[in-house]
């Protein structure tokens, strides 16, 4: 009953750019923090950047001064601006919030399915 779906991803060459967005739909009755993670072949799936429902933003330090995250609370989207891509970038990346149903008394996860990033020449 609640879906994120992510768009933007694709093939892009080293120092190139790209943005990711998430819209989060269904019966939702408030949307907490929000955020993108990523994982690349053989690792561990790992937090890429959140951000509040306030506006408060938190980053990786291989991300941080190139990758910005934004939020619209109204459209209930989630974007990721992903500038001076790396090769070490590509994975696939999944937004996920923490989202409290209409009807319910608590927040749980909700992912994405997930949208590649490939970052090569």
């Amino acid at each position: 009953q609640v879906q994120l779906v992510e768009s933007g991803g694709g093939l892009v060459q080293p120092g190139g750019s790209l943005r990711l967005s998430c819209a989060a739909s269904g019966r939702i009755l408030h949307i907490n923090t929000m955020g993108w993670y990523r994982q690349a072949p053989g690792k561990q799936r790992e937090l890429v950047a959140t951000i509040t429902s306030s506006g408060s933003t938190n980053y990786a330090d291989s991300v941080k001064g190139r990758f910005t995250i934004s939020r619209d609370n109204a459209k209930k989207m989630v974007d990721l601006q992903m500038n001076n891509l790396k090769p070490e970038d590509t994975a696939v990346y999944y937004c996920n919030a923490w989202i409290q149903q209409l009807g319910t008394m608590s927040m749980r996860v909700y992912w994405g399915q997930g949208t590649q990033v490939t970052v090569s020449s």
